[in-house]
């Protein structure tokens, strides 16, 4: 995947989080910037077939209520720039902006332990472990405490 395509999933992502239109995305990003973007123009940017000035990427973010960085989150997917592709976790190491000696800060420890968890709840196995949960749940009824006694 291009970082343009990158960016273009958070944005679409963020957007319809958001309830916003193509249109309305655009009128916003038209207060940050010197005029607003069409309609079609925010289309190419979600499908990753422009590239973003800094200025662009900054009136993103104020508008989606998020962060730079956040824009350029790929998922598990090899990033490729013009001179070859970056790893996944290259990828995920330069938006934290980590050194491979220097300490992580509390959001930046959050950020990898959110995605880490995310990974293993996504696991298939687990899936499955929830919804059996579910059923015992929906099973045991309302009156029943966690170990599985009933109250009376």
């Amino acid at each position: 995947m291009r970082v343009e395509e990158a960016i273009g999933h958070q944005i679409a992502r963020l957007r319809a989080e958001r309830g916003m239109s193509l249109t309305e995305l655009g009128e916003a990003l038209g207060r940050y910037l010197d005029r607003p973007w069409s309609r079609q123009a925010v289309h190419q940017a979600e499908r990753g077939q422009r590239s973003f000035t800094a200025a662009e990427l900054t009136a993103l973010a104020l508008v989606l209520d998020t962060s730079v960085p956040v824009l350029f989150r790929a998922e598990n997917d090899r990033i490729e720039l013009p001179g070859g592709a970056v790893s996944p976790e290259d990828y995920r190491g330069v938006l934290l902006n980590r050194e491979p000696d220097m300490p992580l800060d509390g959001v930046e420890e959050l950020i990898i332990a959110l995605h880490d968890i995310g990974e293993v709840l996504s696991r298939p196995a687990l899936a499955r472990l929830a919804r059996i949960g579910r059923v015992a749940d929906q099973v045991a009824g309302p009156d029943s405490t966690p170990d599985g006694s009933v109250t009376g």
